[in-house]
């Protein structure tokens, strides 16, 4: 799936959530006894390429949306809100948005839309996609290999997984609705 991301980067993980393909394509592929290091830079390359693709096509809208009157759709005060907050903590969002589905998806082209500095960008997108990839891959290697039979159960490892990443989201919007 993160090779997907390279081509489209589109929610294309509704289908397959990103999460959990990294841990996935360990898992299925650890009785083939493969090279896991090759595994991780191939992923580690195409997750900082798609999302540099997505930051570029943020980047190409921004221009225009800053020109652009507002709408039903559209609020220019957004925009400016969203440069503001990506000027503040563009650097840790975007290396936490990778860990949570759906938001992963859209951050890297508001980081563009925003207009965060592109070398700031690439630094903080190389430390997500590391971080990202390299932790879930070794998710799926230590399941793989000391828990016998987690590849016969891998629709449960699936829902812990995509309840575990969705759970800070839950969180916040409990949080929100009291406070």
């Amino acid at each position: 799936m993160p090779f997907a991301k390279v081509s489209c980067p589109l929610p294309l993980h509704v289908v397959v959530p990103r999460l959990v393909s990294a841990p996935l394509t360990v898992l299925v592929a650890a009785p083939l006894i493969f090279n896991v290091a090759l595994l991780g830079v191939l992923l580690t390359v195409a997750s900082v390429i798609g999302n540099t693709a997505g930051y570029m096509i943020g980047a190409a809208a921004g221009p225009r949306l800053f020109t652009r009157e507002d709408s039903l759709l559209f609020n220019k005060k957004h925009l400016y809100r969203a440069h503001d907050f990506y000027e503040r903590r563009g650097a840790a969002t975007i290396v936490i948005a990778r860990f949570m589905p759906i938001v992963r998806t859209f951050v890297p082209v508001v980081a563009g839309m925003a207009q965060m500095d592109r070398r700031r960008y690439a630094i903080y997108n190389v430390i997500g996609g590391v971080a990202w990839i390299w932790s879930m891959l070794f998710i799926g290697y230590f399941l793989g290999r000391y828990i016998p039979g987690v590849d016969r159960h891998i629709e449960s490892v699936i829902a812990i997984v995509v309840l575990l990443s969705i759970s800070p989201g839950i969180i916040g919007w409990f949080r929100a609705r009291r406070g």
